[in-house]
């Protein structure tokens, strides 16, 4: 179904499997999309349905799962419409509670494509480094793998392809692009995506007592730092967190 643009974003409510249900605010992601996304997943998350077992957003959409053999969907349908009208028109992405502060090193060895994909977004590379540099970035979704942070969204000019060949392996730590995000890699990854930097945080630690370290909806800055300063701030010697720093902004 799909709701009322007046009172809400355009949504539709999806059966997904046997235990979930899919809110869905777009086909693929822009701003307007994200931000129904996660003030949604808040809204949900503050109303604490103990009906819901997990609540998984995504880049425009937001997964709940429910125990079908306790609660029937119709029920879950019903705690998804009451959110729903709690959102409102479209608005802003809700205000970010935590800021992480991360390092990453760009160009030559650190990022090998950075060269590519500067010129594929209209850019020189001192131009493409800038523009990371000083965008306001959030964590959209974590997958694919535990703790995986994918970023964004950038400017409309790094709305930029996969490759139409897989890169084998990039290592742990390595700043990949495509469409307009940035994905940090845990541990070393066959991409199709452009690997533009390199950074010592991992924001999947398993030897930390809170080994999952970024969440949705926080905000992102990056750092220029040199490929030597890089070098010092290996995550081996600084438990994972390779010079990044976590700030509270409220």
């Amino acid at each position: 179904m799909t709701g009322p643009k007046a009172q809400t974003p355009a949504y539709e409510i999806l059966p997904l499997g046997q235990d979930c249900v899919l809110v869905r605010f777009a086909r693929k992601p822009d701003l307007s999309a994200l931000s129904a996304a996660q003030r949604f997943r808040a809204v949900i998350a503050g109303q604490q349905h103990s009906e819901i077992t997990e609540v998984a957003p995504s880049l425009a959409s937001v997964l709940l799962r429910f125990d079908p053999g306790a609660t029937p969907r119709a029920r879950i349908e019903v705690i998804v419409q009451k959110a729903l009208a709690e959102l409102g028109p479209d608005a802003d992405l809700p205000a970010p509670t935590r800021r992480w502060h991360l390092p990453v090193a760009f160009g030559a060895d650190a990022g090998p494509q950075l060269a590519e994909a500067a010129a594929l977004a209209g850019l020189t590379q001192e131009a493409a480094v800038r523009q990371m540099v000083e965008a306001d970035l959030r964590v959209l979704a974590i997958g694919f793998a535990p703790g995986q942070p994918y970023i964004g969204l950038l400017p409309d000019n790094w709305n930029l392809p996969r490759l139409s060949q897989l890169t084998p392996k990039v290592p742990a730590g390595a700043l990949v692009v495509a469409v307009r995000q940035l994905v940090l890699f845990c541990n070393d990854s066959t991409t199709g995506w452009r690997q533009i930097g390199q950074t010592g945080f991992r924001p999947f630690w398993p030897h930390s007592s809170t080994p999952f370290r970024l969440e949705v909806g926080d905000a992102i800055r990056i750092e220029h730092v040199s490929q030597m300063d890089l070098a010092a701030l290996a995550p081996e010697r600084t438990e994972g967190l390779g010079g990044a720093r976590l700030e509270k902004t409220r």
